[in-house]
């Protein structure tokens, strides 16, 4: 058996050692047709170092101090605008396109709206409460419509006032 292998051994091995020339050819070939594009590496900008002092600021994870907020509010003097301590009512969550008066309680001086907002949820509406993004406060209540007097920021920092009306949604008629 070991004689077997030494004579098979090297006929098999001398099978491996063929002539390659073709295949140089051809490898010398497509290296000589091809060329390799290498950009050269960019050059690195040396980085200057900023100095970040904040020991004299206030820290963004903090909130503000309420009285450095009104400060800033209350700068401008001789102008319009809300009162940024009186309470946000439910309603000046939403935009008055969100919201539709749906009807009428009460009568004469005592006279309430019945709001649904953009989440389906109702409301009712005096005088004197708030509506609307913009600091809508209910000046009448009337039958088919509500008038609201509206702080509109004007850009300089001031406010100004413009009447609006929100009316009531007719019930449609489902066999339309």
């Amino acid at each position: 058996m070991k004689k077997i292998t030494y004579i098979a051994l090297p006929l098999i091995l001398s099978g491996c050692f063929d002539d390659i020339t073709a295949q140089q050819e051809f490898i010398n070939k497509v290296q000589a047709s091809t060329f390799s594009k290498v950009e050269p590496i960019p050059e690195i900008k040396k980085f200057e170092h900023f100095s970040y002092s904040t020991a004299d600021l206030r820290s963004p994870f903090v909130a503000p101090k309420p009285e450095v907020i009104q400060d800033k509010l209350l700068q401008i003097q001789n102008c319009l605008h809300p009162d940024p301590r009186r309470k946000k009512e439910p309603l000046e969550r939403y935009p008055l396109d969100n919201i539709m008066m749906k009807g009428t309680l009460g009568s004469g001086e005592e006279t309430w709206a019945l709001i649904t907002a953009s989440d389906d949820t109702l409301h009712r509406v005096a005088r004197e409460n708030y509506m609307g993004l913009y600091h809508g406060k209910v000046l009448q209540v009337h039958s088919s419509f509500i008038e609201l007097l509206e702080l509109i920021p004007d850009g300089a920092g001031c406010w100004k006032e413009r009447l609006t009306k929100v009316e009531i949604v007719e019930a449609t008629d489902a066999s339309e």
